[in-house]
């Protein structure tokens, strides 16, 4: 009868102590970011997959197709950050293949809204095309634009931009020419400034993006540096093309006063 009171105090205490290691707000971070990754996944996003973090382990259940999904999606966990062991308790459902017919319409929808937000980004961020009123609509990597525009460089940039944005098959520019506008816009060269000079961080970051959302370039192998707007290159690219590339994605984010690309080369193939 003796023990009872130390051993109750011995359960409190051991209750506490695990009390004080979990922190269940971090754990509920961690899992929307596995969530998260796990639906941004276009091969796993169509399956309802259920997350539950504690720690620094994730366990995952549900159904999917095939041990490859199987694979896939216990890999996209151990890559998100926080998670250090995967219980992987999904199982294999060959029948599903008929099932996420819905879910992948749903996926394919949700591809076509990041990619129209890219398409959308870029040109909000082009001091040609920043203020134009240009819809975006994108159908399974076919991107359609619509709008208005006062000069002609903004129509032919907008196509430019969508055309080269990864992940867009076509591109149909249905932007017209606003005559009125065009004449008003003669009293203010496009190259004015229409605005508050961004900071660098801004331009660097915006460069950088459009380089990561360009079909074409590596932005991995792209520095930038800014100053005051003066945007400095350097790094490697594999052709003269892509270098030029380079420079007029950066000459015509808004806030850039010029591009030195001096430094940027050419990668040379070594041959033997």
């Amino acid at each position: 009868m003796k023990r009872a009171p130390s051993l109750a105090v011995f359960a409190l205490s051991v209750m506490a102590s695990a009390c004080a290691c979990a922190d269940p707000v971090q754990d509920a971070r961690i899992e929307g970011s596995v969530q998260t990754a796990l639906s941004l996944n276009r091969v796993l996003n169509p399956f309802s997959i259920r997350v539950e973090v504690q720690g620094e382990q994730a366990r995952l259940s549900g159904e999917v197709e095939n041990e490859v999904e199987r694979s896939l999606a216990e890999r996209v966990a151990m890559a998100t950050k926080g998670i250090g062991k995967v219980d992987n308790q999904l199982k294999v459902n060959a029948e599903l293949v008929e099932h996420p017919l819905e879910a992948r319409a749903y996926a394919q929808r949700l591809d076509d809204a990041t990619l129209a937000a890219m398409v959308r980004a870029r040109l909000v961020w082009s001091r040609v095309t920043e203020k134009s009123p240009i819809e975006v609509q994108s159908r399974e990597g076919v991107v359609t634009l619509r709008g208005r525009v006062d000069t002609a460089e903004a129509k032919e940039l907008a196509g430019v931009i969508a055309r080269t944005t990864d992940g867009v098959h076509l591109a149909n520019n249905l932007v017209s020419l606003d005559s009125a506008a065009m004449a008003q816009a003669r009293n203010q060269p496009v190259d004015a400034p229409s605005g508050p000079q961004p900071s660098d961080a801004w331009v660097i970051d915006k460069i950088q993006n459009s380089y990561r959302f360009s079909r074409n370039l590596d932005g991995a192998t792209i520095r930038v540096v800014s100053e005051e707007g003066m945007v400095r290159l350097s790094g490697d690219v594999v052709s003269q093309e892509l270098k030029k590339v380079a420079v007029e994605i950066a000459r015509q984010i808004v806030g850039v006063r010029g591009v030195d690309a001096d430094m940027l080369k050419v990668a040379t193939k070594v041959e033997g």
